[in-house]
């Protein structure tokens, strides 16, 4: 292995930077978030969505495309992206990908942007509903 030019970071250390800016949020406190009107936003690809299964009522924005959906200022946002106040929660299978999601969603301006810890496969364990 040849050494780390200077300034990279490793991965777990750009997760750490992430973490610490997020107010993550369990699998209850998540599901209490939806029912005060936080949209949660599945970042899986379909693979793993059919692999594994979906949360009722998530929205499906696959992560190559997550920042274009919800920044107010793209042309290419969904209708319901239109401030900076929106409360949005990202889920991906165990909660890594996610927290650089919604890190990236903060660097966008959306300051209410945040993960489900542990993911999708913490929202199964915790008996919340499923769809199969």
């Amino acid at each position: 292995m040849t050494a780390a030019p200077p300034g990279a970071r490793s991965i777990s250390e750009i997760l750490d930077q992430a973490r610490a800016r997020l107010d993550r949020l369990g699998p209850l406190a998540t599901a209490a978030a939806i029912r005060d009107g936080a949209i949660l936003i599945d970042i899986r690809p379909a693979a793993q969505r059919a692999e594994h299964g979906e949360i009722p009522g998530a929205l499906i924005i696959e992560r190559n495309v997550l920042e274009w959906r919800l920044d107010p200022r793209s042309d290419a946002r969904l209708p319901f992206a239109n401030s900076y106040d929106l409360a949005v929660i990202i889920t991906c299978q165990e909660g890594y990908t996610s927290s650089l999601a919604a890190a990236a969603l903060q660097d966008l301006g959306l300051h209410r942007a945040t993960d489900l810890a542990g993911g999708f496969k913490a929202w199964r364990e915790a008996g919340l509903p499923t769809l199969d």
